[in-house]
């Protein structure tokens, strides 16, 4: 009942509360429930830095839909579906961590700052780096316990791979 009483259309801190409470009385996921949380999670944080800076083009959607294609193998349906809902769950986000959390559960460190490295290709693509765009990735670097070093070191290589297209 408490649970109806919160609203969707609630402030941020009650939201919060409310998947808390739902999560207690929740199952176990299924392997492919994660799996999907951890591509939908992976997404999100891509389309983020694609959000980050004024000027979204076809280019950084293209370099952002080939990011998980390489990590997931989707179909290219099911790819074109990822990429929808994490548009609209990204619109919705008022925080990383539940994207975050999901990732750093299930991902190796060496997958993690593939995804760094993945958000500043995303990032590259349009020869402009935003400042916001650099506070987002270096914020998710942190939340992804990727090491400054690593962060460094991923941004250096997407923008060889970059320079190289």
């Amino acid at each position: 009942q408490l649970l109806q009483a919160l609203a969707p259309n609630t402030s941020p801190m009650l939201k919060t509360l409310k998947e808390l409470l739902e999560g207690f009385g929740a199952q176990e996921p299924t392997p492919a429930e994660r799996e999907h949380a951890v591509q939908l999670a992976t997404a999100v944080l891509l389309v983020e830095v694609m959000r980050a800076d004024s000027h979204m083009d076809a280019a950084e959607h293209e370099t952002l839909t080939a990011a998980l294609r390489r990590k997931f193998s989707l179909p290219e349906n099911a790819l074109a579906q990822l990429v929808a809902q994490a548009e609209q769950s990204a619109k919705q986000a008022y925080d990383y961590h539940r994207y975050s959390s999901s990732i750093n559960a299930y991902f190796s460190h060496e997958q993690k700052i593939q995804i760094i490295e993945a958000m500043w290709e995303v990032a590259y693509v349009d020869t402009r780096l935003d400042e916001h765009e650099n506070h987002l990735i270096s914020k998710i670097a942190g939340l992804l316990h990727v090491t400054h070093r690593e962060y460094i070191g991923a941004k250096m290589h997407a923008k060889e791979a970059m320079l190289r297209r």
